[in-house]
């Protein structure tokens, strides 16, 4: 088997929330942070004013995400929440509220849509929720070179239609893509559609510059190159607040949706492996164990499953030679059509963590794992199977790892106890597979487990006080 590309421990399912939280915020330093703002905001007519959120069912909802996915995380995040939020339209309501933050010391945690499944916009120490969701401006797009630069709240969604009549598309973007932001993408999130061609948001070229406002009593709006950005791609908005992303798209294409049934597991797990080698061009490659397809919802028009399901979007050039090929590899084709020509869920809406979301729909006593396989995956896959039989799904994702065509694993697993989670995890481990856990509370244990000390350093410049959604960096929580 190809080696695990990091050999770093599973981290232990957390029991508690981070040492070394804020103290609790008086009511009086929140107060302090909103008479700031309103002063902020000038006299009536010289412009709008940032909404500030009190206590209340809207603040409980926008201090939370998706983390009850993970039966680990909700009863450590369930119980907090922002005692103050603000929602914001334009880039001063975002330097307004970086400086009262700094100023009264106040901790921030910044979000977007919330569509994230790890707890990464739920504060810790209570504090201030900064919504970005109202800029949603697409500032710049080069025509020449495809390069688009957007402010954080762009809805994916809505790029992409504004982007469809210039002939172009994001290259990666979620299942959640209709209500995800963009810079809750860059900021959250990992990959997704289009991780097959492109590979993950981290790999060099798939984000081209940052423009950042700075947490300080006086903060600085800063434009960060390719370079600059990367520390805080992928950092859960810890170390800078994102107010625009500039990334390069791809030229357009009316992806076909393609449903292919596999009455053996083998096969379609060679279909799987081979497909992303050939010459075609994919988007998207999700294969689902037929326990999992069996209770997915269905386009319109599309038969229920008949054993092992593959989901493609596959370019209309590609049909004359992908067509052979999938009867050759023992597949049969039951539907197809082209994205936006369907009726029902887009098929896009059935792979990445929608599936996950479909099943929990149905029974919440599934939640999910994270992993890149090693190579042949065949081994492992049976060897985990062995041991936890029904309680492990597979459902698995083509992408692109380091320039190689690579299956990821995000399978569904009956939640039994602590104990059975660590176990299957470490299992998962020493057979090769890198795990990425969803059931963990740092930037650091939701990716490869080691501290990055560019994110830590990046922390240093942009968020000195370190009052950014404390207690999701453990390097800074380690050094300071």
């Amino acid at each position: 088997m190809t080696p695990s590309p990091a050999s770093a421990p599973v981290a232990l399912l957390p029991v508690a929330l981070p040492a070394g939280l804020p103290a609790p915020v008086s009511a009086e330093r929140i107060e302090a942070v909103s008479r700031q703002l309103r002063a902020a905001a000038g006299p009536p007519g010289s412009g709008p004013a940032a909404e500030l959120v009190g206590p209340g069912s809207e603040l409980e909802k926008l201090s939370h995400d998706f983390f009850t996915y993970s039966p680990v995380l909700t009863p450590l995040l369930s119980g907090h929440h922002a005692q103050l939020v603000v929602k914001a339209t334009q880039l001063g309501h975002v330097q307004q509220v970086a400086a009262a933050c700094a100023q009264q010391q106040v901790p921030l945690t910044v979000r977007g849509a919330g569509t994230g499944n790890y707890g990464q916009c739920v504060p810790l120490a209570g504090g201030v929720v900064l919504d970005l969701s109202g800029l949603r401006q697409l500032r710049q797009f080069d025509a020449a070179s495809g390069v688009l630069t957007a402010e954080a709240g762009c809805l994916l969604g809505d790029l992409d239609r504004q982007l469809a009549v210039r002939g172009r598309a994001l290259r990666l973007t979620p299942s959640t893509s209709r209500s995800a932001t963009l810079g809750g993408f860059i900021a959250g999130g990992s990959g997704g559609i289009g991780s097959l061609r492109w590979g993950f948001l981290r790999d060099p070229g798939n984000l081209l510059g940052l423009e950042i406002v700075t947490v300080e009593p006086e903060p600085r709006l800063l434009t960060l190159d390719a370079t600059g950005s990367r520390p805080l791609n992928h950092a859960y908005g810890t170390n800078g607040i994102l107010t625009a992303v500039t990334v390069p798209t791809a030229a357009a294409e009316t992806w076909q949706q393609l449903v292919v049934d596999f009455a053996d597991w083998d096969r379609a797990l060679e279909a799987a492996r081979l497909l992303p080698c050939a010459a075609l061009v994919l988007q998207e490659l999700c294969l689902l164990e037929a326990p999992i397809a069996r209770q997915l919802p269905l386009p319109g028009g599309c038969p229920a499953a008949r054993g092992h399901r593959l989901l493609l979007l596959a370019a209309p050039h590609a049909l004359p030679a992908l067509m052979p090929l999938l009867d050759q590899l023992g597949g049969a084709l039951v539907w197809q059509a082209a994205e936006g020509e369907s009726r029902g869920l887009p098929l896009r809406e059935l792979t990445w963590n929608h599936t996950t979301l479909h099943l929990r729909a149905q029974d919440k006593g599934w939640t999910y794992l994270q992993m890149l396989l090693p190579q042949p995956e065949g081994p492992t896959l049976a060897a985990l199977k062995q041991r936890w039989g029904d309680d492990l799904l597979w459902h698995l994702e083509g992408v692109r790892q380091q320039g190689q065509q690579r299956l990821a694993a995000i399978p569904l697993v009956r939640w039994r106890d602590r104990a059975a989670l660590q176990a299957l995890m470490e299992q998962a481990r020493d057979l090769g597979a890198l795990l990425f856990n969803p059931h963990s509370l740092t930037v650091e244990d939701g990716g490869l487990g080691v501290i990055d000390a560019d994110q830590v350093a990046a922390k240093m410049a942009y968020d000195p006080a370190g009052l950014l959604n404390p207690g999701k960096l453990r390097g800074w929580t380690s050094c300071c």
